[in-house]
C-alpha cells in the first residue's frame, strides 16, 4: 500500500503515457514476488541456523526436512502474492488525472 500512495505521480505518468490498467497491476505483483521471495529464503536459513545451533547444542543431529524449506518458501510467494495484489488493483484503478493531482497535493 505505502509504495502505491508514494508512487502516484509515476503511475499518473505511465497511465498517460498509454500504459494500461495490466500493465500497472503486472508491474506492483512482478515488485512484490522478489522481495517475498528474498523474505522466506532468509526466514529459512534462519530458521535451518537456529535449529542447527540448538541441535549442536542439545547434541542431537540436525534434522531440516527439504519439503519443509520448499513449503515455507513457496508459502510466503503465495501470501506475498496476495498482499501485493490489493496494491496493485488499486493502482491500476487510478485514472493518470487522478494519481498527478493526488502527487502533487
Amino acid at each position: 500500500m505505502i509504495s502505491v500512495l508514494e508512487r502516484k505521480a509515476e503511475i499518473g505518468l505511465r497511465r498517460s503515457l498509454g500504459a494500461t490498467r495490466g500493465q500497472i497491476r503486472l508491474q506492483f505483483l512482478v515488485e512484490s514476488l522478489p522481495l517475498a521471495t528474498l523474505g522466506g529464503i532468509g526466514g529459512v536459513l534462519l530458521g535451518i541456523a537456529v535449529t542447527a545451533g540448538y541441535s549442536a547444542y542439545q547434541e542431537w543431529p540436525a534434522v531440516v526436512p527439504v519439503w519443509a524449506s520448499g513449503g515455507a518458501v513457496g508459502a510466503t510467494l503465495l501470501i506475498g502474492g496476495m498482499a501485493g495484489l490489493y496494491p496493485a488493483i488499486r493502482a491500476a484503478r487510478l485514472t493518470p488525472t487522478e494519481a498527478l493531482a493526488l502527487s502533487s497535493g
